[in-house]
């Protein structure tokens, strides 16, 4: 499963969930459900990847997380309190890190991702949205009431949901500021380390409520990519995430830079560069028609670009061409770090991988 499916199956396993409830007094919500131990959670689906430094992190199917010390040879799982979906995971620090994934949820590692907490989900974000915006109604936004009033029917349409809608990616850029998206544009942002967390619906240029799949800092700048050529950068003066012209009108799912360049990635083997900042894009050519899931810029400042058919797809120029890279048995790839100058983790449906590069 990719970003381009996840939402599709979220509603499909939601009305499962609701299905095995009315018919089973032992159901148990995942969120309230421990991540169960399995010697196969390494095999299974996993949809995220992140490195502390020393330690490589992967989140998963289940609420499966694990940790490896050595490269990725082997893993260990940690302790989870919930068994939802995680698809996403970020580490600004050695030991500080966030996860998220369905059912709105957030987790907080201290130590280095060997155990977790549970800081949101899906029924507190939308509790804190309505608490927000009814109290700002009054304040910040006082000054629109046909704004505050469409902001809070918003926040209050995502409250009447439940815990149903999935955050897709995190991002912290210190270990108390981050920012969590997902469906539907969902979007808030914590600068306590996730003890409080603020909607932005109302700081962002989506006026479609189209779904987020990326957030990501690239040097100095945070950028948000998401359907139908969503592609947006946050103005930190404004403090507002301000809409980019792109020329792509397909689904956008990550992005990666350094300071010189950013690259968006997406459906159909789609990669767009900007060397100015975003505020002009040129399409690369990949040679690929398969929807790019994972990219990574690894310790040799390579961009490496992964898609969900198996391709590996390096650039050693920022971004400016990409060359694809002969591995091994390659394999449906969600996500991809960098190991050393020929070695990659990939992780996908089949689990984690390790991959030389040819």
């Amino acid at each position: 499963m990719f970003k381009l499916n996840r939402v599709l199956a979220v509603v499909a396993g939601s009305i499962a969930l609701m299905a095995a409830a009315a018919t089973d007094s032992r159901w148990q919500d995942v969120l309230d459900t421990p991540a169960a131990k399995s010697p196969l959670a390494a095999r299974t689906l996993v949809n995220g990847l992140a490195s502390t430094g020393k330690r490589f992190i992967a989140v998963g199917n289940r609420g499966h997380v694990l940790f490896s010390d050595d490269a990725g040879k082997t893993w260990q799982q940690a302790s989870v309190p919930v068994s939802s979906d995680l698809v996403a995971v970020s580490f600004p620090s050695a030991t500080s890190g966030w996860a998220t994934g369905h059912d709105g949820v957030v987790l907080h590692s201290t130590d280095a991702g060997a155990s977790w907490k549970r800081q949101l989900d899906g029924a507190s974000a939308a509790a804190a949205m309505v608490d927000y915006y009814t109290r700002e109604a009054n304040g910040a936004f006082a000054a629109d009431p046909k704004r505050a009033a469409a902001l809070l029917e918003e926040a209050k349409r995502f409250a009447a949901q439940g815990a149903e809608n999935p955050f897709l990616d995190i991002w912290f850029e210190s270990d108390t500021t981050g920012f969590v998206v997902g469906a539907f544009g969902l979007i808030l942002r914590t600068t306590d380390g996730g003890t409080t967390w603020q909607p932005w619906l109302h700081a962002v240029d989506n006026p479609k409520a189209l779904h987020l799949y990326a957030v990501r800092g690239v040097g100095a700048d945070v950028y948000l990519a998401g359907e139908q050529g969503l592609m947006l950068k946050l103005d930190r003066t404004a403090g507002r995430f301000r809409a980019l012209e792109i020329p792509y009108k397909g689904t956008l799912f990550g992005v990666i830079g350094n300071s010189r360049a950013v690259v968006a990635f997406g459906l159909r083997g789609t990669v767009l560069r900007s060397a100015d900042g975003g505020r002009t894009w040129q399409q690369v050519e990949t040679g690929v028609q398969a929807g790019l899931t994972g990219g990574t810029v690894d310790a040799d400042g390579r961009f490496i670009i992964v898609s969900q058919a198996g391709h590996v797809l390096v650039s050693r120029d920022d971004g400016a061409t990409f060359k694809p890279a002969h591995i091994e048995r390659p394999v449906p790839a969600a996500a991809v770090l960098g190991i050393a100058q020929d070695a990659i983790v990939v992780a996908g449906p089949r689990g984690i991988q390790t991959r030389t590069l040819q």
